[in-house]
C-alpha cells in the first residue's frame, strides 16, 4: 500500500520549520490519542501515522533524505505504540507543559513515562556483507519484563495497595507560607518512589524488581552500506526500567573487518594491481578480485604506472541513495630487483632504445635493433 506525503499527514508545508511540525504533531497526537479514542481503530492508525511522519520531519538529515528521494531514503518502519510514546518526553514534557498531565496518567493511566536504560553492543561487519547488507543474529543478556507478576514485582501480580502517603499519585505537595503568600511545591513520594503504589508480598521470581535478566537472541538487519563507527538503534530492545514502563534501545556500533585485498573508500573499492614492465608494455588479461568473485581486466599495451580502470557497479551500495559505487583498479608497474646477468645485459641495450625512453626526442636505435642485437 502507497503510503501517504509526510507533510500532508501534518498538514504543513514543504517549508515549515521544526517549531511548526512539532506544533503540528502534537496537536494531531492529543486528536487521535489511544485514551481519547478507546476502541477506535482508525483513530490509532493515524495516531501511529503521525508519528511515523513526524520521526522523520523532526530529524534534519532524514527529511533531507526524504525530501531527495520520498519514502525509499528513509526506510520507513512500521511504528508500535511504545516507540511513539517514546518521542513524548520531547514533546509533551518539562516546563509545566499542559500536555504533561494529559500524558502522564490523565486519561486512564495509559501511558508509563519510565523508561529502562540502553543497551550497548559492537558488531563486526565484513566488507562483503556490508556491500549488499546482512540480517545478523546475536545473543542479547537484557532485563525483560517478568512473566510471574507482569512486571508490577508483586507476588502473583496483584498485592499491590496504593502509597499512603501519596494516595496513589506518586507524588507529594508541600505548601509554603511566605511573604507573597502560599507556595506550592511538589516533589516524588519517597515510600513508593513515584510510582503510586507498594508491594504487599513480593514476586518469588523476580523479588519485587518487576524484571529479570534473560539472554534473548535478536535479529538484526543491517543496511547496505553502513560504516566504521556507524550507530544503528533498534527501538525497544534494550533494559525494561524496574516495575514497569518502556524499554530502552539497543544501540550498535559497526566495526569494519579490514578485507584482505579490497580498500573501502565510501561507497568506492580500491585495488592496488602490480604487474610488470613488459606485462605493461604488450598488454596482457589479468584476474583481480572483487566483492561478488574474481573478474579478468584487459591491460592494454602502453598501459603507464598510475593509470587507473574504473569497474562500474563492483563497489558497495550507498546508505542514502542505495546506487552502487565503482571498483577503481590503480596499475602499478612493478620493478624486479634482483635480476640474472643475461636479464642485465638484455636491460642495458634496451635501455638505449628510443622506445623506452621518456623522452620522445631522445635519439638512439630502437627496441628492436637492440633486441636483435642482443640475440646476434
Amino acid at each position: 500500500m502507497t503510503k501517504r506525503d509526510y507533510y500532508e499527514i501534518l498538514g504543513v508545508g514543504k517549508n515549515a520549520d521544526a517549531e511548526e511540525v512539532k506544533k503540528a504533531y502534537r496537536k494531531m497526537a492529543i486528536k487521535y490519542h489511544p485514551d481519547k479514542n478507546p476502541g477506535d481503530h482508525s483513530a490509532e492508525e493515524k495516531f501511529k501515522e503521525a508519528a511515523e511522519a513526524y520521526d522523520v520531519l523532526s530529524d534534519p538529515e532524514k527529511r533531507r533524505r526524504y525530501d531527495q528521494f520520498g519514502h525509499k531514503g528513509v526506510n520507513g518502519r512500521d511504528f508500535e505504540m511504545n516507540d511513539i510514546f517514546s518521542q513524548f518526553n520531547d514533546i509533551f514534557s518539562g516546563g509545566g507543559s499542559p500536555f504533561e498531565s494529559f500524558f502522564s496518567g490523565g486519561f486512564g493511566g495509559g501511558f508509563n513515562s519510565r523508561r529502562g536504560s540502553n543497551l550497548r553492543i559492537k558488531l563486526k561487519l565484513t566488507l562483503d556483507e556490508i556491500a549488499e547488507g546482512v540480517e545478523k543474529k546475536i545473543k542479547v543478556k537484557r532485563h525483560i519484563t517478568c512473566k510471574a507478576c507482569n512486571g508490577n514485582g508483586s507476588k502473583n501480580g496483584s498485592s499491590l495497595r496504593a502509597c499512603p502517603t501519596c494516595q496513589g499519585s506518586g507524588q507529594v505537595r508541600k505548601v509554603m507560607n511566605t511573604m507573597l503568600g502560599q507556595m506550592v511545591s511538589t516533589s516524588t513520594c519517597p515510600t513508593c518512589n513515584g510510582e503510586g503504589k507498594i508491594i504487599q508480598d513480593k514476586c518469588e521470581v523476580c523479588y519485587g524488581e518487576g524484571r529479570i535478566l534473560e539472554e534473548e537472541v535478536i535479529s538484526i538487519n543491517i543496511p547496505a552500506g553502513v560504516g566504521e563507527g556507524m550507530e544503528l538503534s533498534m527501538r525497544g530492545k534494550g533494559n525494561v526500567p524496574p516495575r514497569g514502563g518502556m524499554a530502552g534501545d539497543l544501540l550498535i556500533a559497526v566495526e569494519e573487518v579490514p578485507h584482505e585485498e579490497l580498500q573501502r573508500d565510501g561507497k568506492n573499492l580500491i585495488y592496488e594491481l602490480h604487474i610488470s614492465f613488459v606485462d605493461a608494455a604488450l598488454g596482457t588479461d589479468v584476474e583481480i578480485p572483487t566483492l561478488g568473485g574474481k573478474a579478468k581486466i584487459n591491460i592494454p599495451a602502453g598501459t603507464q604506472s598510475g593509470e587507473i580502470k574504473r569497474l562500474k557497479g563492483k563497489g558497495v551500495k550507498d546508505l542514502e541513495s542505495y546506487e552502487k559505487g565503482d571498483l577503481l583498479v590503480h596499475i602499478n608497474i612493478w620493478t624486479p630487483q634482483n635480476l640474472t646477468k643475461q636479464e642485465r645485459e638484455l636491460l642495458e641495450k634496451l635501455r638505449e632504445s628510443t622506445n623506452f625512453s621518456p623522452n620522445p626526442n631522445k635519439k638512439g636505435k630502437s627496441f628492436f635493433e637492440r633486441f636483435g642485437e642482443f640475440f646476434r
